[in-house]
């Protein structure tokens, strides 16, 4: 299988966030894209650089002036607020008379949905490089192969059309998704990442040609929080275009493994003609940051449920973050998958 990377995507270094109220270091570092990496290549799999194809995939899922921002923003937080100060925003706006300013305060917090998105000087040539290899892989799995990955860092699924969050800035698997749908009429998004991508259903919930599975921990008790409920099955033209199984905090491989099956069967009744898979292995037993427990096993058995699919599959990475085990357990599932 060909595996799309960049080292341009080391360069978002150094982000914070804030656990039970302390800035802390963030858990997504550069660190776990190596990690994924160096097993693959032990793995015998190729890396290849993303093609160059400009800002015309981001701009098909994401709003232009959220985009501006995310290649100004550190610049102008930099000159306001100094170079070392942590791009993080005091206030983030609710409401129906809620309107952007112009400020470099007020903007921070209307273009970030939480603090766990700081802007760094190297963020955008991160995001922009990951994005380039989400749509890299859906073009070559439109022009006939049957898996690519995107080791995409950082990971995607919280972003929205206009907003970042959760270590997300850009949706890689949104256009992944919208790049496929210039080749197929039907496109699904399978994401078992521990946690809901809120961003890619807020992108695709009144959309009736992208049908959107997820499977993750409760979001009663488990971050995003707000969406990610079995209730949410999309709107409008989306109606039932939306799947969600949750399943409980801190399950194992059979909890796990029900939420697949529903997802499963929920995309076989769409009948789509590609996939993207939002692999996020952050439920895994080894994840110093998911809290859950599936095994390694767990995580093979769910490569070969989803390779019963035999669709064309385009592989972005989420969640997974650094520990020893993380590597070849992306590496596992892509040698059942491709």
């Amino acid at each position: 299988m060909q595996v799309i990377w960049s080292a341009k995507q080391l360069a978002h270094q150094g982000p914070r966030f804030v656990r039970a109220g302390q800035i802390v270091p963030s858990p997504e570092t550069a660190e776990r894209a190596t990690f994924i990496r160096d097993a693959l290549i032990r793995h015998g799999h190729s890396l290849v650089e993303p093609r160059e194809l400009g800002l015309a995939p981001i701009l098909s899922v994401h709003d232009a002036d959220f985009v501006s921002f995310l290649q100004s923003a550190h610049a102008g937080w930099s000159a306001f607020a100094g170079a070392d100060a942590a791009a993080m925003p005091n206030v983030h706006p609710r409401g129906p008379h809620a309107r952007r300013p112009s400020g470099p305060v007020g903007q921070l917090g209307w273009y970030t949905g939480d603090m766990a998105c700081e802007i760094t000087d190297g963020t955008w040539q991160a995001v922009y490089a990951a994005a380039q290899g989400a749509a890299t892989a859906a073009q070559l799995v439109a022009e006939g192969s049957a898996c690519a990955y995107a080791l995409c860092r950082p990971p995607g699924h919280h972003a929205g059309g206009d907003r970042a969050m959760g270590f997300c800035y850009l949706n890689n698997a949104a256009i992944a998704a919208q790049e496929l749908r210039r080749s197929f009429d039907r496109v699904a998004i399978l994401d078992v990442d521990v946690h809901h991508g809120n961003g890619t259903q807020e992108i695709f919930y009144r959309r009736g040609d992208v049908y959107f599975a997820s499977i993750h921990g409760d979001p009663d008790q488990y971050y995003p929080f707000y969406w990610g409920y079995a209730d949410q099955t999309g709107e409008g033209d989306g109606a039932g275009a939306t799947l969600n199984v949750p399943f409980l905090v801190g399950s194992g491989d059979g909890p796990f493994l029900a939420a697949l099956t529903t997802a499963l069967a929920g995309i076989h009744r769409f009948a789509p003609q590609a996939l993207v898979l939002s692999l996020g292995v952050d439920a895994s037993v080894h994840d110093p940051h998911g809290r859950h427990a599936v095994s390694d096993d767990g995580f093979r058995r769910m490569a070969e449920a989803i390779a019963t699919l035999k669709l064309p599959t385009a592989i972005v990475q989420e969640g997974g973050y650094a520990s020893a085990e993380l590597g070849e357990t992306v590496a596992d599932i892509l040698d059942r998958l491709g």
